[in-house]
Protein backbone atom coordinates (compact mmCIF):
# COMPACT_ATOMS: atom_id res chain seq x y z
CA UNK A 1 0.00 0.00 0.00
CA UNK A 2 2.83 2.37 0.88
CA UNK A 3 4.50 1.59 -2.45
CA UNK A 4 1.27 2.31 -4.35
CA UNK A 5 0.92 5.53 -2.40
CA UNK A 6 4.41 6.57 -3.36
CA UNK A 7 3.81 5.80 -7.03
CA UNK A 8 0.65 7.87 -6.94
CA UNK A 9 2.73 10.88 -5.97
CA UNK A 10 5.30 10.09 -8.65
CA UNK A 11 2.47 10.10 -11.15
CA UNK A 12 1.24 13.43 -9.81
CA UNK A 13 4.75 14.82 -10.22
CA UNK A 14 4.93 13.66 -13.83
CA UNK A 15 1.48 14.98 -14.72
CA UNK A 16 2.22 18.26 -12.97
CA UNK A 17 5.25 18.53 -15.23
CA UNK A 18 2.88 18.28 -18.19
CA UNK A 19 0.98 21.34 -17.03
CA UNK A 20 4.35 23.01 -16.50
CA UNK A 21 5.34 22.38 -20.11
CA UNK A 22 2.01 23.67 -21.43
CA UNK A 23 2.17 26.95 -19.51
CA UNK A 24 5.91 27.28 -20.18
CA UNK A 25 5.21 27.35 -23.89
CA UNK A 26 2.61 30.07 -23.30
CA UNK A 27 4.90 32.33 -21.26
CA UNK A 28 8.45 31.76 -22.44
CA UNK A 29 7.72 32.78 -26.04
CA UNK A 30 5.92 36.02 -25.15
CA UNK A 31 9.05 37.71 -23.77
CA UNK A 32 11.14 36.53 -26.73
CA UNK A 33 8.61 37.60 -29.36
CA UNK A 34 10.12 41.04 -30.18
CA UNK A 35 13.53 39.41 -30.76
CA UNK A 36 12.04 36.61 -32.85
CA UNK A 37 10.14 39.01 -35.10
CA UNK A 38 13.24 41.20 -35.53
CA UNK A 39 15.61 38.33 -36.40
CA UNK A 40 13.22 36.57 -38.78
CA UNK A 41 11.86 39.78 -40.32
CA UNK A 42 8.24 39.17 -39.28
CA UNK A 43 5.52 41.79 -39.09
CA UNK A 44 3.75 42.38 -35.77
CA UNK A 45 0.77 40.32 -36.95
CA UNK A 46 2.98 37.46 -38.16
CA UNK A 47 4.87 37.57 -34.88
CA UNK A 48 1.66 37.01 -32.95
CA UNK A 49 1.09 33.91 -35.08
CA UNK A 50 4.14 32.36 -33.37
CA UNK A 51 2.02 32.34 -30.21
CA UNK A 52 -1.39 31.81 -31.79
CA UNK A 53 -0.36 28.90 -34.05
CA UNK A 54 0.31 26.94 -30.86
CA UNK A 55 -2.94 28.04 -29.23
CA UNK A 56 -5.05 27.46 -32.32
CA UNK A 57 -3.73 23.98 -33.10
CA UNK A 58 -4.15 23.05 -29.43
CA UNK A 59 -7.72 24.35 -29.60
CA UNK A 60 -8.57 22.40 -32.73
CA UNK A 61 -7.05 19.12 -31.56
CA UNK A 62 -7.56 18.90 -27.81
CA UNK A 63 -11.18 17.70 -27.66
CA UNK A 64 -10.52 15.11 -30.35
CA UNK A 65 -7.37 14.04 -28.52
CA UNK A 66 -9.26 13.81 -25.25
CA UNK A 67 -11.88 11.58 -26.87
CA UNK A 68 -9.29 9.16 -28.25
CA UNK A 69 -7.54 9.20 -24.89
CA UNK A 70 -10.67 7.50 -23.51
CA UNK A 71 -10.37 4.71 -26.11
CA UNK A 72 -6.72 3.61 -25.85
CA UNK A 73 -4.16 2.78 -23.17
CA UNK A 74 -3.39 6.07 -21.47
CA UNK A 75 0.27 5.21 -20.97
CA UNK A 76 0.95 4.41 -24.64
CA UNK A 77 -1.18 7.28 -25.86
CA UNK A 78 0.57 9.76 -23.59
CA UNK A 79 4.02 8.50 -24.61
CA UNK A 80 3.24 8.98 -28.31
CA UNK A 81 2.08 12.55 -27.68
CA UNK A 82 5.19 13.29 -25.63
CA UNK A 83 7.45 12.05 -28.45
CA UNK A 84 5.66 14.37 -30.88
CA UNK A 85 6.10 17.28 -28.44
CA UNK A 86 9.86 16.67 -28.28
CA UNK A 87 10.10 16.46 -32.08
CA UNK A 88 8.15 19.67 -32.64
CA UNK A 89 10.31 21.47 -30.06
CA UNK A 90 13.39 20.40 -31.99
CA UNK A 91 11.90 21.65 -35.28
CA UNK A 92 11.04 25.02 -33.69
CA UNK A 93 14.58 25.39 -32.35
CA UNK A 94 16.03 24.73 -35.82
CA UNK A 95 13.49 26.73 -37.84
CA UNK A 96 15.28 28.75 -40.57
CA UNK A 97 12.44 31.24 -41.13
CA UNK A 98 9.13 32.46 -39.77
CA UNK A 99 7.02 30.06 -41.82
CA UNK A 100 8.82 27.00 -40.49
CA UNK A 101 8.72 28.32 -36.94
CA UNK A 102 4.96 28.91 -37.10
CA UNK A 103 4.45 25.43 -38.59
CA UNK A 104 6.56 23.85 -35.82
CA UNK A 105 4.58 25.74 -33.21
CA UNK A 106 1.34 24.42 -34.71
CA UNK A 107 2.68 20.87 -34.48
CA UNK A 108 3.74 21.54 -30.89
CA UNK A 109 0.17 22.59 -30.09
CA UNK A 110 -1.16 19.31 -31.48
CA UNK A 111 1.31 17.38 -29.33
CA UNK A 112 0.29 19.34 -26.24
CA UNK A 113 -3.34 18.51 -27.03
CA UNK A 114 -2.51 14.80 -26.96
CA UNK A 115 -0.86 14.80 -23.54
CA UNK A 116 -2.72 17.36 -21.43
CA UNK A 117 -6.26 15.85 -21.31
CA UNK A 118 -4.69 12.50 -20.46
CA UNK A 119 -2.73 14.07 -17.61
CA UNK A 120 -5.94 15.43 -16.06
CA UNK A 121 -7.69 12.08 -16.46
CA UNK A 122 -4.75 10.24 -14.84
CA UNK A 123 -4.73 12.51 -11.78
CA UNK A 124 -8.50 12.00 -11.48
CA UNK A 125 -8.03 8.21 -11.67
CA UNK A 126 -5.17 8.14 -9.16
CA UNK A 127 -6.79 10.23 -6.39
CA UNK A 128 -10.08 9.85 -4.55
CA UNK A 129 -12.68 12.61 -5.08
CA UNK A 130 -12.03 14.16 -1.67
CA UNK A 131 -8.28 14.40 -2.46
CA UNK A 132 -8.49 15.80 -5.98
CA UNK A 133 -8.58 19.43 -4.95
CA UNK A 134 -5.28 18.93 -3.13
CA UNK A 135 -3.82 17.03 -6.11
CA UNK A 136 -4.85 19.72 -8.59
CA UNK A 137 -3.48 22.28 -6.13
CA UNK A 138 -0.05 20.64 -6.27
CA UNK A 139 -0.29 20.38 -10.04
CA UNK A 140 -1.11 24.07 -10.25
CA UNK A 141 1.83 24.89 -8.00
CA UNK A 142 4.24 23.05 -10.29
CA UNK A 143 2.60 24.74 -13.26
CA UNK A 144 3.12 28.04 -11.46
CA UNK A 145 6.85 27.31 -11.08
CA UNK A 146 7.17 26.76 -14.81
CA UNK A 147 4.92 29.73 -15.54
CA UNK A 148 6.94 32.01 -13.27
CA UNK A 149 10.31 30.87 -14.56
CA UNK A 150 9.29 30.95 -18.23
CA UNK A 151 9.41 34.73 -18.83
CA UNK A 152 12.64 35.14 -16.84
CA UNK A 153 14.37 32.18 -18.51
CA UNK A 154 13.08 33.31 -21.91
CA UNK A 155 14.42 36.81 -21.35
CA UNK A 156 17.81 35.56 -20.15
CA UNK A 157 18.27 33.10 -23.01
CA UNK A 158 17.09 35.58 -25.62
CA UNK A 159 19.33 38.42 -24.45
CA UNK A 160 22.45 36.43 -23.59
CA UNK A 161 22.43 33.53 -26.09
CA UNK A 162 19.57 33.06 -28.55
CA UNK A 163 15.79 32.77 -28.54
CA UNK A 164 16.21 29.30 -30.10
CA UNK A 165 17.22 27.86 -26.74
CA UNK A 166 13.70 28.45 -25.40
CA UNK A 167 12.59 25.49 -27.52
CA UNK A 168 15.57 23.26 -26.74
CA UNK A 169 15.01 23.28 -22.97
CA UNK A 170 11.64 21.50 -23.13
CA UNK A 171 13.06 18.30 -24.64
CA UNK A 172 14.79 16.90 -21.50
CA UNK A 173 11.68 17.70 -19.44
CA UNK A 174 9.54 15.62 -21.82
CA UNK A 175 11.90 12.66 -21.54
CA UNK A 176 11.88 12.85 -17.73
CA UNK A 177 8.06 12.98 -17.60
CA UNK A 178 7.69 9.85 -19.76
CA UNK A 179 10.23 7.91 -17.69
CA UNK A 180 8.44 8.85 -14.47
CA UNK A 181 5.06 7.87 -15.92
CA UNK A 182 6.29 4.38 -16.80
CA UNK A 183 7.84 3.92 -13.36
CA UNK A 184 4.67 5.04 -11.58
CA UNK A 185 2.15 3.29 -13.82
CA UNK A 186 -0.67 1.19 -12.35
CA UNK A 187 -3.05 -0.86 -14.54
CA UNK A 188 -5.92 0.50 -12.43
CA UNK A 189 -5.58 3.88 -14.17
CA UNK A 190 -7.11 2.24 -17.24
CA UNK A 191 -9.23 -0.37 -15.45
CA UNK A 192 -11.19 2.26 -13.46
CA UNK A 193 -12.86 3.53 -16.60
CA UNK A 194 -16.39 2.25 -17.03
CA UNK A 195 -16.72 -0.02 -20.05
CA UNK A 196 -19.88 -0.38 -22.11
CA UNK A 197 -20.97 -3.81 -23.30
CA UNK A 198 -21.32 -4.69 -26.96
CA UNK A 199 -19.41 -3.45 -30.00
CA UNK A 200 -17.81 -0.04 -29.88
CA UNK A 201 -19.96 2.47 -31.83
CA UNK A 202 -18.63 4.10 -34.98
CA UNK A 203 -17.36 7.58 -34.22
CA UNK A 204 -18.44 10.50 -36.37
CA UNK A 205 -15.39 12.32 -37.76
CA UNK A 206 -16.93 15.01 -39.97
CA UNK A 207 -17.89 17.16 -36.99
CA UNK A 208 -14.28 17.66 -35.85
CA UNK A 209 -13.24 18.40 -39.44
CA UNK A 210 -15.87 21.14 -39.55
CA UNK A 211 -14.60 22.44 -36.19
CA UNK A 212 -10.94 22.61 -37.23
CA UNK A 213 -11.63 24.52 -40.46
CA UNK A 214 -14.20 26.78 -38.74
CA UNK A 215 -11.85 27.80 -35.93
CA UNK A 216 -8.98 28.39 -38.32
CA UNK A 217 -11.19 30.60 -40.49
CA UNK A 218 -12.61 32.64 -37.62
CA UNK A 219 -9.30 33.20 -35.81
CA UNK A 220 -7.51 34.08 -39.05
CA UNK A 221 -10.27 36.55 -39.88
CA UNK A 222 -9.72 38.44 -36.63
CA UNK A 223 -5.91 38.19 -36.71
CA UNK A 224 -5.54 39.37 -40.31
CA UNK A 225 -8.44 41.83 -40.41
CA UNK A 226 -6.31 44.96 -39.80
CA UNK A 227 -3.80 43.94 -42.50
CA UNK A 228 -6.28 42.69 -45.12
CA UNK A 229 -9.04 45.20 -44.40
CA UNK A 230 -12.21 44.28 -42.52
CA UNK A 231 -14.37 44.45 -45.66
CA UNK A 232 -11.90 42.78 -48.03
CA UNK A 233 -13.05 39.63 -49.90
CA UNK A 234 -10.49 37.50 -48.02
CA UNK A 235 -11.69 38.66 -44.60
CA UNK A 236 -15.40 38.36 -45.38
CA UNK A 237 -14.91 35.03 -47.15
CA UNK A 238 -13.13 33.45 -44.21
CA UNK A 239 -15.69 34.87 -41.80
CA UNK A 240 -18.57 33.35 -43.76
CA UNK A 241 -16.76 30.03 -44.19
CA UNK A 242 -15.92 29.81 -40.50
CA UNK A 243 -19.46 30.68 -39.43
CA UNK A 244 -21.09 28.14 -41.77
CA UNK A 245 -18.75 25.35 -40.75
CA UNK A 246 -19.21 26.14 -37.06
CA UNK A 247 -22.96 25.74 -37.55
CA UNK A 248 -22.42 22.44 -39.38
CA UNK A 249 -20.17 21.23 -36.57
CA UNK A 250 -22.81 21.95 -33.92
CA UNK A 251 -25.58 20.32 -35.97
CA UNK A 252 -23.45 17.24 -36.65
CA UNK A 253 -22.38 16.70 -33.06
CA UNK A 254 -25.88 17.23 -31.67
CA UNK A 255 -27.63 14.88 -34.11
CA UNK A 256 -25.20 12.00 -34.70
CA UNK A 257 -25.74 8.89 -32.50
CA UNK A 258 -22.00 8.53 -31.77
CA UNK A 259 -20.42 11.98 -31.75
CA UNK A 260 -16.70 12.33 -31.32
CA UNK A 261 -17.40 15.30 -29.02
CA UNK A 262 -20.25 14.64 -26.62
CA UNK A 263 -21.62 18.17 -26.30
CA UNK A 264 -24.37 16.90 -24.00
CA UNK A 265 -21.76 17.17 -21.23
CA UNK A 266 -22.22 20.94 -21.45
CA UNK A 267 -25.74 20.46 -20.04
CA UNK A 268 -24.17 19.55 -16.68
CA UNK A 269 -24.34 22.97 -14.94
CA UNK A 270 -21.02 22.70 -13.12
CA UNK A 271 -19.20 21.51 -16.22
CA UNK A 272 -20.83 23.93 -18.68
CA UNK A 273 -20.35 26.94 -16.41
CA UNK A 274 -16.76 25.94 -15.75
CA UNK A 275 -16.08 25.75 -19.48
CA UNK A 276 -17.17 29.38 -19.94
CA UNK A 277 -15.10 30.51 -16.92
CA UNK A 278 -12.01 28.74 -18.21
CA UNK A 279 -12.45 30.30 -21.67
CA UNK A 280 -12.51 33.80 -20.19
CA UNK A 281 -9.64 32.93 -17.86
CA UNK A 282 -7.49 31.76 -20.77
CA UNK A 283 -8.46 34.85 -22.76
CA UNK A 284 -7.21 37.30 -20.17
CA UNK A 285 -4.21 35.18 -19.17
CA UNK A 286 -2.65 34.88 -22.61
CA UNK A 287 -3.37 38.54 -23.40
CA UNK A 288 -1.64 39.68 -20.19
CA UNK A 289 1.39 37.46 -20.85
CA UNK A 290 1.87 38.57 -24.45
CA UNK A 291 0.98 42.25 -24.25
CA UNK A 292 2.51 43.06 -20.85
CA UNK A 293 5.88 41.82 -22.14
CA UNK A 294 5.33 43.81 -25.33
CA UNK A 295 4.35 46.92 -23.34
CA UNK A 296 7.48 46.75 -21.19
CA UNK A 297 9.75 46.47 -24.23
CA UNK A 298 7.99 48.66 -26.81
CA UNK A 299 6.69 51.47 -24.54
CA UNK A 300 8.93 51.44 -21.47
CA UNK A 301 12.04 50.47 -23.42
CA UNK A 302 12.96 47.65 -21.05
CA UNK A 303 15.21 44.73 -22.05
CA UNK A 304 13.88 41.17 -22.54
CA UNK A 305 15.43 40.26 -19.16
CA UNK A 306 13.66 43.06 -17.27
CA UNK A 307 10.40 42.26 -19.04
CA UNK A 308 10.81 38.63 -18.02
CA UNK A 309 11.53 39.64 -14.43
CA UNK A 310 8.28 41.61 -14.24
CA UNK A 311 6.11 38.77 -15.57
CA UNK A 312 7.93 36.16 -13.46
CA UNK A 313 7.49 38.20 -10.28
CA UNK A 314 3.78 38.47 -11.05
CA UNK A 315 3.44 34.70 -10.98
CA UNK A 316 5.49 34.08 -7.82
CA UNK A 317 2.52 34.59 -5.45
CA UNK A 318 0.86 31.48 -6.90
CA UNK A 319 3.41 29.36 -5.02
CA UNK A 320 1.93 30.51 -1.73
CA UNK A 321 -1.70 30.44 -2.77
CA UNK A 322 -2.21 27.33 -4.96
CA UNK A 323 -1.89 24.57 -2.35
CA UNK A 324 -3.81 26.58 0.27
CA UNK A 325 -6.63 27.20 -2.15
CA UNK A 326 -6.72 23.54 -3.19
CA UNK A 327 -7.10 22.38 0.43
CA UNK A 328 -9.65 25.03 1.35
CA UNK A 329 -11.70 24.17 -1.75
CA UNK A 330 -11.85 20.52 -0.62
CA UNK A 331 -13.06 21.66 2.78
CA UNK A 332 -15.41 24.59 2.08
CA UNK A 333 -16.52 24.16 -1.54
CA UNK A 334 -15.72 26.02 -4.73
CA UNK A 335 -18.20 28.85 -5.23
CA UNK A 336 -16.99 31.30 -2.59
CA UNK A 337 -13.33 30.86 -3.55
CA UNK A 338 -14.16 31.24 -7.22
CA UNK A 339 -16.33 34.36 -6.90
CA UNK A 340 -13.76 36.07 -4.71
CA UNK A 341 -10.90 35.05 -7.01
CA UNK A 342 -12.50 36.25 -10.24
CA UNK A 343 -13.42 39.59 -8.65
CA UNK A 344 -9.86 40.22 -7.49
CA UNK A 345 -8.48 39.02 -10.80
CA UNK A 346 -10.63 41.40 -12.84
CA UNK A 347 -9.84 44.37 -10.58
CA UNK A 348 -6.12 43.65 -10.94
CA UNK A 349 -6.34 43.87 -14.74
CA UNK A 350 -8.25 47.17 -14.49
CA UNK A 351 -5.53 48.53 -12.20
CA UNK A 352 -2.95 47.38 -14.74
CA UNK A 353 -4.79 49.36 -17.42
CA UNK A 354 -4.61 52.51 -15.29
CA UNK A 355 -0.91 51.86 -14.59
CA UNK A 356 -0.13 52.09 -18.30
CA UNK A 357 -0.91 55.82 -18.11
CA UNK A 358 2.04 56.36 -15.75
CA UNK A 359 4.49 54.47 -17.99
CA UNK A 360 6.43 53.35 -14.93
CA UNK A 361 7.93 49.90 -14.31
CA UNK A 362 6.93 49.65 -10.62
CA UNK A 363 3.44 51.04 -11.22
CA UNK A 364 2.75 48.23 -13.70
CA UNK A 365 4.38 45.57 -11.51
CA UNK A 366 2.16 46.08 -8.44
CA UNK A 367 -1.19 45.14 -10.07
CA UNK A 368 0.57 42.24 -11.80
CA UNK A 369 1.42 40.79 -8.37
CA UNK A 370 -2.25 40.94 -7.35
CA UNK A 371 -3.21 39.38 -10.67
CA UNK A 372 -0.82 36.47 -10.20
CA UNK A 373 -1.83 35.82 -6.59
CA UNK A 374 -5.49 35.37 -7.60
CA UNK A 375 -4.91 32.97 -10.51
CA UNK A 376 -5.11 29.68 -8.54
CA UNK A 377 -8.44 30.68 -6.99
CA UNK A 378 -9.95 30.39 -10.46
CA UNK A 379 -8.24 27.35 -11.94
CA UNK A 380 -8.33 24.99 -8.94
CA UNK A 381 -12.00 25.15 -7.84
CA UNK A 382 -13.34 25.06 -11.40
CA UNK A 383 -11.26 22.05 -12.44
CA UNK A 384 -12.18 20.19 -9.25
CA UNK A 385 -15.92 20.75 -9.73
CA UNK A 386 -15.83 19.87 -13.42
CA UNK A 387 -14.00 16.57 -13.05
CA UNK A 388 -16.20 15.48 -10.13
CA UNK A 389 -19.35 16.24 -12.15
CA UNK A 390 -18.74 14.04 -15.24
CA UNK A 391 -18.86 10.22 -15.54
CA UNK A 392 -15.56 8.35 -15.17
CA UNK A 393 -15.62 6.96 -18.70
CA UNK A 394 -15.95 10.48 -20.14
CA UNK A 395 -13.36 12.32 -18.07
CA UNK A 396 -10.81 12.41 -20.87
CA UNK A 397 -13.36 13.72 -23.35
CA UNK A 398 -14.73 16.22 -20.82
CA UNK A 399 -11.22 17.53 -20.24
CA UNK A 400 -10.76 17.77 -23.99
CA UNK A 401 -14.00 19.67 -24.56
CA UNK A 402 -13.16 22.01 -21.71
CA UNK A 403 -9.69 22.68 -23.10
CA UNK A 404 -11.03 23.21 -26.63
CA UNK A 405 -13.29 26.02 -25.52
CA UNK A 406 -10.71 27.31 -23.03
CA UNK A 407 -7.96 27.52 -25.64
CA UNK A 408 -10.40 28.98 -28.14
CA UNK A 409 -10.91 31.78 -25.62
CA UNK A 410 -7.16 32.36 -25.55
CA UNK A 411 -6.75 32.13 -29.30
CA UNK A 412 -9.63 34.48 -30.07
CA UNK A 413 -8.56 36.77 -27.23
CA UNK A 414 -5.08 37.12 -28.68
CA UNK A 415 -6.54 37.68 -32.15
CA UNK A 416 -9.03 40.32 -30.96
CA UNK A 417 -6.50 42.17 -28.81
CA UNK A 418 -3.88 42.04 -31.55
CA UNK A 419 -6.39 43.65 -33.89
CA UNK A 420 -7.51 46.14 -31.21
CA UNK A 421 -3.95 47.26 -30.53
CA UNK A 422 -3.22 47.52 -34.25
CA UNK A 423 -6.27 49.75 -34.76
CA UNK A 424 -5.98 51.95 -31.63
CA UNK A 425 -2.33 51.65 -30.46
CA UNK A 426 -3.74 51.96 -26.89
CA UNK A 427 -2.60 49.59 -24.16
CA UNK A 428 -4.99 51.40 -21.80
CA UNK A 429 -8.04 50.43 -23.88
CA UNK A 430 -6.71 46.91 -24.40
CA UNK A 431 -6.35 46.13 -20.68
CA UNK A 432 -9.64 47.89 -19.81
CA UNK A 433 -11.47 45.56 -22.19
CA UNK A 434 -9.71 42.52 -20.72
CA UNK A 435 -10.54 43.57 -17.15
CA UNK A 436 -14.23 44.08 -17.90
CA UNK A 437 -14.48 40.71 -19.67
CA UNK A 438 -12.80 39.01 -16.69
CA UNK A 439 -15.37 40.46 -14.26
CA UNK A 440 -18.14 38.90 -16.36
CA UNK A 441 -17.14 35.53 -14.86
CA UNK A 442 -18.42 36.56 -11.42
CA UNK A 443 -22.17 36.08 -12.12
CA UNK A 444 -21.39 32.92 -14.10
CA UNK A 445 -19.53 31.50 -11.10
CA UNK A 446 -22.36 32.40 -8.72
CA UNK A 447 -24.93 30.53 -10.82
CA UNK A 448 -23.05 27.49 -12.10
CA UNK A 449 -21.10 26.61 -8.94
CA UNK A 450 -23.92 26.84 -6.41
CA UNK A 451 -24.34 23.07 -6.32
CA UNK A 452 -20.67 22.55 -5.47
CA UNK A 453 -20.93 24.38 -2.14
CA UNK A 454 -21.32 21.83 0.73
CA UNK A 455 -24.20 23.76 2.29
CA UNK A 456 -26.18 23.43 -0.95
CA UNK A 457 -25.79 19.66 -1.27
CA UNK A 458 -28.62 17.36 -0.31
CA UNK A 459 -26.31 14.56 0.75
Amino acid sequence: MANDNQKRWWLLGAMSGVLGLIVLDETIVSVSLPSITAELGLSASAGHWVVNAYLLSFTCAVAIAGRFGDLFSRRSYFSAGAALFALSSLLAALAPDGTMLIAARALQGIAAALIFPTSIALITAAFAPEKRGMAFGYQTTVGGIFMASGPLVGGLLTETVSWRLIFWIGIPFVIGIVVLLWLAWSPSYDAQREKTSGPRPRIEVMGPVFLIVALFGLVTTVMQGPAWGWLSPSTLGLLILGSVLLFLFLRTELTTPAPLLDLSLLKIPEFGGGVVIFAIFQFEKIVVFVFVAQFFQDVLGESPIMSGVAVSLAILPTFGTAILIGKSTDRFGSRYTLVRGTTIHGIAVLLLALATLQQNYLAALLPLLLWGASMPSIAIPVRRVQMNAVPKDKQGQASGINLTIQMLGGSLGLAVCSALLAETNSYLLLFLVVGVVTLLTVPIAQRSMAGSDPRHRSS
